[in-house]
């Protein structure tokens, strides 16, 4: 059992395909004989593997983390996928459950089986579930023509197959912090028709990070509800239609401090119709998360062109709601109920055409549109320009906000097989994106794949990318509404985000030896508009903002071993993220920040100059002991100099390490089997780690990584 996969910088349909090994008796309901189930699991395949050569990484650093591997790790399939995520390279963690791919803040695409999952309003939650993944590819570096718009890692989920593997599962797990997890999946077919469904209902006590480091922080509650159905038909040897449906709800209570107080000497000495004390503890923020998405298919392949065509939508909505009482307002000067929406739609268009044996063309046109709401209504306090409270009576501003972004892009691009040990992939993208500005970029990417040696793979490549910012969280306050009350900011520019511009080029090396894989991987990207994104207010909405340059640097370095019963595979990264001079957004900052900032490169908030990640498993008949680890030097904060002063982003938060263990015992007979029953403990050193101090651009309040936590579940296969 391979746990994961290292480098893979040639793509090849083989590899990527499905290839499963099918228990034939009991692949189809309807009445089959043996020949017609032999033909329908053959033709699946084939369009399995007609679907991967139109999109393959050529050139790219991809990561394959298989359903084996989600498995193994403590947890299993209950596992959020963002955790999933930190067992590849170059993938950092953060609070709210962000992660940093190769110094980038945000920017990660999500596709399922190739069709684009269009970014939503998402914040807390984990849209995508494991359970549903046969199998997760990580894509990142120079990547092909066919990925644009958000490029800093493509995040490309492989749907298991209830054509290759039968049956279902019901789930139980908990244990720590209140949690407790049912679940279930279930796959199956009927004739040309293969279906697979799953969900979970999750509740615990530890939503967000804890703000304090406590092992059981206040008012932290969350209760969330996944979905997810797939279905293909195949019409004919050649063709197949294919609909996917996913729903998540998630509530979530904003954890709460303990020990403060709003008439505390260092809060804001603010009177709301008389009252100036209000505790901490009593605070009653709460935040709700909703998404569904949707796309429909149609597939068609010949002996030399392969097209795919998908209409996908994703509609997702956010509302933050304060407390009913005068906390929000003592405590932060403003009380703000927020409720956003965002409703895109897309048309992806792809194929394949082999021109010669050693020509492959590959092109497509997206088309999407989003439309974006935003409403909000506010309480704040009047003051007067020397910013004294001249009433303790709230006022109301209400600014709501109605906006469309569209999005076109179309690429070509050619493989070609010069020699038997080379490939060269080159290509051209063009992008448009029209909403709070109208820009567009012609893209051109390379990128050269030589295996010189058995075992060896060498590759370079150069990528010009162009990425909007993110629609959805552009900021739509009116600052002038705010002017004379307690919310009015310092600075009160407020140009638009741009689009970042990058030149990004990759180097890199793999090499194996017997059992072991080794892989080394170098990048640097300049840009220009750069987006970073932080978190301003009390409502928990990220919001763009582009540093007017920016200088990224980095290098990853992995290892695998696989040989009978025991894997294992390291990771260790190194990464110097940093801009200079803040041109849009500005009234989100302190104007001493701005000013340093427009002479001074600074780190990247979300900046760990090393991170590392790892792990291994052994199986022994029925039993299974595994463990992983993620550790890394800390996220940026600002650095107090001696005379009171501060850097930006100048100091980092103290490194960590948080270690993993699991048991899994599998009962494959008797009165109970099929049946698995796990034992897992996260942080097992109990390490009280801060993943930020509440200090740095964008930080809005400290967060700790999770205290020490057991967990045990019991799995029944049908």
């Amino acid at each position: 059992m391979r746990a994961f996969g290292a480098n893979t910088w040639l793509g090849s349909a083989a590899a990527i395909a499905l290839t499963p090994v099918v228990a034939m008796a009991d692949t189809a309901s309807a009445p089959l004989d043996a020949s017609s189930v032999q033909e329908i699991v053959v033709t699946a395949q084939k369009l399995d593997v007609a679907r991967a050569t139109i999109e393959p990484s050529l050139g790219a650093t991809t990561y394959s983390l298989s359903d084996q591997l989600v498995q193994t790790l403590p947890g299993g399939e209950n596992t959020a996928l963002n955790q999933v995520l930190l067992q590849a390279p170059g993938v950092v963690q953060d609070s709210f459950g962000q992660l940093h791919i190769r110094g980038d803040h945000a920017n990660i695409q999500y596709r399922i089986n190739n069709v684009i999952l269009p970014e939503g309003l998402s914040n807390f939650g984990q849209v995508l579930s494991p359970r549903l993944a046969g199998n997760i590819e990580l894509i990142t570096g120079a990547v092909p023509a066919q990925y644009g718009i958000t490029t800093a890692g493509i995040v490309n989920v492989t749907t298991k197959s209830g054509l290759y593997a039968p049956g279902g599962e019901v789930s139980l797990y908990g244990g720590s912090h209140g949690e407790i997890e049912p679940s279930f999946e279930y796959g199956g077919s009927s004739g040309a028709t293969n279906y697979f469904v799953s969900g979970s209902y999750l509740h615990n006590t530890l939503g967000i990070e804890s703000p304090d480091g406590s092992a059981d922080p206040l008012h932290d509650k969350t209760d969330q509800i996944q979905g997810f159905a797939y279905v293909d038909h195949i019409i004919d040897t050649q063709s197949r239609v294919s609909f996917m449906f996913g729903t998540s709800d998630e509530s979530f209570q904003i954890p709460n401090r303990r020990g403060l107080d709003a008439s505390d000497p260092d809060g804001l000495g603010l009177t709301v119709l008389g009252q100036t004390s209000f505790p901490s503890e009593a605070l009653n923020e709460r935040q709700r998360e909703n998404t569904q998405f949707g796309a429909l298919s149609y597939l068609h392949t010949t002996d030399r062109t392969t097209l795919q065509v998908s209409l996908y939508s994703r509609y997702s909505t956010l509302t933050f709601r304060p407390g009913a009482d005068a906390g929000d307002l003592l405590f932060n000067g403003i009380s703000q109920y927020a409720a956003k929406t965002d409703w895109t739609t897309g048309l992806q268009v792809e194929g394949v055409y082999n021109l010669t044996p050693t020509h492959t063309l590959r092109g497509g046109v997206i088309l999407q549109t989003d439309r974006s709401t935003s409403d909000t209504t506010s309480e704040v306090l009047p003051i007067d320009g020397a910013g004294a409270q001249t009433s303790d009576v709230p006022l109301t501003i209400f600014d709501n906000t109605r906006k469309t972004e569209f999005v076109g892009s179309v690429y070509l691009q050619d493989e070609w097989k010069p020699f038997d040990t080379v490939t060269v992939n080159y290509g051209v993208r063009f992008d448009q994106a029209n909403a709070y500005r109208n820009e567009n970029q012609v893209s051109p990417r390379v990128n050269v794949v030589w295996k010189p040696l058995e075992g060896t793979t060498l590759h370079a490549g150069y990528a010009r990318y162009f990425t909007p910012p993110p629609f959805e969280l552009v900021a739509s306050e009116t600052i002038a509404k705010f002017a004379g009350t307690t919310a009015a900011p310092e600075v009160t520019q407020d140009d638009l985000p741009r689009s970042e511009t990058d030149n990004y080029y990759d180097v890199g090396a793999q090499q194996k030896i017997g059992a072991f894989t080794f892989g080394i991987d170098g990048y640097l990207r300049d840009a220009k508009n750069l987006i970073d994104e932080g978190q301003f207010g009390a409502p928990i909405i990220l919001t763009p903002f582009n540093y007017a340059v920016g200088r990224i640097r980095g290098a990853d370095f992995t290892a695998t071993y696989d040989r009978g019963p025991f894997s294992a595979w390291a990771n260790f990264s190194w990464v110097q993220a940093q801009g200079e001079h803040i041109v849009s957004s500005q009234f989100n900052f302190a104007q001493d920040d701005l000013d340093y900032i427009t002479t001074h490169f600074i780190f990247l908030d979300h900046n760990e100059t090393f991170s590392a990640s790892g792990g291994g498993s052994w199986k022994f008949d029925g039993l299974k002991l595994s463990t992983d680890f993620i550790a890394g030097s800390g996220l940026r904060r600002d650095l107090v100099l001696p005379d009171g002063s501060s850097i930006p982003n100048g100091g980092h938060v103290p490194g960590y390490v948080q270690v993993n263990l699991s048991a899994d015992y599998h009962f494959a007979g008797g009165a109970l089997g099929p049946l698995d029953v796990r034992f897992d403990v996260i942080n097992v050193g109990d390490a009280k780690y801060e993943i930020r101090d509440g200090t740095g651009v964008g930080v809005g309040a400290p967060q700790f990584g999770p205290r020490r936590g057991f967990f045990a579940g019991v799995t029944k296969s049908f």
